[in-house]
């Protein structure tokens, strides 16, 4: 029933073509742990606010070329939104291109499993093979496969993740 189906498909072929079109000396700046063995998401449910240190290759160390390779790849994430705000957003994220920093986790073969953030004061974007769940029969149980992934967008310590602050507010404080 489900053959021929691929989800997520577009942002692991992507992310994993800018990892291996960077200079080996960029990818080991970029690269926060060669060795992709957990899962590595962190800003997940539950961390509404997370506040995370900026790691790996930042946009400012990158050629134009890369910078608009990088951009088209969160392009992939932010094309989920609808016109105009797609094309607001991405402006905004491009304003930033310089403080945007891409990191990995894992190898880079063609094949790999891995992880990848990008972070940028306007934008949180994480892409994470990660442990297999209901498919032990096919995946070895604890360790990483491309049949389940987790990525997240987010707006850095922007409320993004729907906390109810006025409710919260009203309940400390009632008016």
């Amino acid at each position: 029933m489900y053959a021929g189906n691929r989800i997520m498909q577009d942002e692991q072929d992507h992310g994993l073509a800018f990892m291996q079109s960077l200079e080996r000396s960029q990818q080991g700046v970029a690269t926060i742990d060669p060795n992709k063995t957990r899962n590595n998401q962190l800003a997940a449910a539950n961390e509404d606010n997370l506040t995370l240190d900026f790691e790996g290759l930042r946009g400012s160390e990158m050629s134009t070329a890369q910078k608009s390779q990088l951009l088209n790849l969160i392009r992939v994430y932010v094309a989920n939104l609808r016109e105009p705000h797609a094309n607001i957003t991405m402006d905004e994220i491009g304003q930033h291109i310089d403080d945007t920093y891409f990191s990995w986790v894992g190898n880079a073969e063609d094949d790999a499993i891995f992880y990848y953030r990008i972070h940028s004061p306007v934008i949180l974007v994480e892409f994470d093979h990660q442990n297999p769940v209901g498919t032990a029969m096919i995946n070895t149980p604890g360790t990483p496969t491309r049949d389940h992934i987790h990525t997240i967008v987010r707006t850095p310590n922007g409320n993004d993740y729907g906390k109810d602050l006025l409710a919260q507010h009203l309940a400390a404080h009632p008016h």
